[in-house]
């Protein structure tokens, strides 16, 4: 087992205080929006070693996960993630143009798609997914406002998932649609004094307009569902699945993938044009995921046989140690308390909340001892089952 040293990401959204105080750090004032572990180019985490430290990428090579720590205060853009066929030939089309990695207009930093499961910290909120025909339709119909109406007799003629898809390209394609915005914000304000809402989503764009004016992703947002999740609750996102998370804290476990198509709710680079064609993909899932039992204290979340989160609480009730499944490479970061985790040898890391750690085939079981929880991402292997999730819609 080795300790880790993961790199932060500062974006605008981020939280000034949530990631300082659950590293145990002093803040600066600065917001701080993400932490990576795992073995992306863009964010690689350093294994502390006797012999010096090396990057993960020498101990590990390349892992086909990464583990993250999210905390939001204000809402992160209207996004896509896309799926292989997309991520490949995207990559190979900014690759052959000669795009710096790093550019912000850089959009495919890599050939993988990015579906992910988002496990809440704290109180999370998102938004993800598109509401029914219907209920838009109900969304839409106190809105008394041309954009409104307009919008309404686009869906009726043109139901439905496709039809959605299109409504959402041509909102997001129309120069006109911010002029717009300030009045379908007043018709929101109007029937939320009235104590009229539909599914949170006069709420949710009033809570969006302070941070974006103007921007059509305030729009979109009425047409999408919004999700809370609370602590220890989990939800898959599949690629093609159009979200905007909005605030809280929590652990994202992922294909190792930064591909994010946007468009709106962001000072970063737009592309609509993708989005949309990411969305035509079609309805991939979105859904909660319960967890299977572990041993006696570790629940699993495993909707999928791209990654898994495996999440251990130790505590008296288990004085041998809670049981963390898999023998394979593994990423860890304690989420909570102080503990020892302890690998088949005997050897043992401790773990205070904040710290990550890097197992691999060499340290066997690991049991986590002490009065704390360890979350770890792994590869499940290829014919462990997967649980049955609840799609959200």
């Amino acid at each position: 087992m080795l300790r880790l040293d993961c790199p932060t990401h500062g974006y605008e959204w981020g939280s000034a205080n949530d990631i300082p105080a659950f590293l145990r750090q002093d803040a600066d004032g600065s917001p701080v929006a993400e932490v990576w572990m795992g073995t992306h180019p863009l964010g690689t985490a350093v294994a502390r070693h006797d012999e010096g430290d090396r990057p993960l990428t020498d101990v590990a090579g390349e892992l086909p996960f990464m583990l993250k720590i999210l905390a939001a205060s204000s809402p992160l853009s209207v996004q896509v993630h896309p799926d292989r066929a997309r991520a490949q030939a995207g990559f190979a089309r900014e690759e052959a143009a000669g795009v710096p990695l790093d550019a912000p207009e850089r959009v495919f930093k890599d050939p993988h798609p990015k579906p992910e499961m988002v496990y809440a910290l704290t109180t999370f909120d998102t938004l993800v997914g598109f509401r029914p025909t219907a209920e838009i339709l109900r969304v839409l119909a106190p809105l008394n406002h041309p954009y409104a109406k307009a919008l309404t007799e686009d869906l009726r003629s043109d139901p439905g998932f496709p039809g959605i898809v299109r409504l959402v390209g041509r909102i997001l394609s129309d120069d006109g649609v911010a002029e717009a915005v300030s009045g379908i914000v007043a018709e929101c304000q109007a029937a939320h004094d009235l104590g009229i809402d539909v599914k949170r989503a006069y709420a949710t764009a009033l809570e969006i307009e302070k941070h974006h004016p103007e921007d059509p992703g305030v729009i979109v947002s009425l047409l999408l569902n919004r999700l809370t999740l609370q602590p220890g609750e989990a939800a898959y996102l599949g690629a093609g699945i159009i979200h905007a998370h909005l605030s809280g804290m929590c652990l994202e476990v992922m294909v190792a993938s930064d591909n994010v198509l946007r468009a709106g709710l962001t000072g970063k680079h737009i592309d609509r044009d993708g989005l949309v064609d990411a969305l035509q993909a079609g309805m991939s899932r979105v859904a909660r995921v319960a967890p299977d039992q572990f041993g006696f204290s570790t629940d699993v979340f495993s909707p999928s046989g791209e990654f898994a989160l495996a999440i251990a609480q130790a505590s008296q009730a288990e004085p041998l140690g809670a049981v963390l499944p898999e023998t394979g490479k593994r990423l860890l970061v304690c989420t909570g308390g102080e503990v020892a985790v302890v690998n088949g040898q005997g050897a043992s890391l401790w773990l205070k909340r904040g710290d990550a750690a890097y197992a691999d085939e060499a340290d066997g079981e690991l049991r986590v001892i002490g009065t704390g929880e360890v979350a770890q991402a792994y590869l499940p292997p290829a014919d462990a089952p997967h649980r049955p999730m609840t799609d959200l819609v």
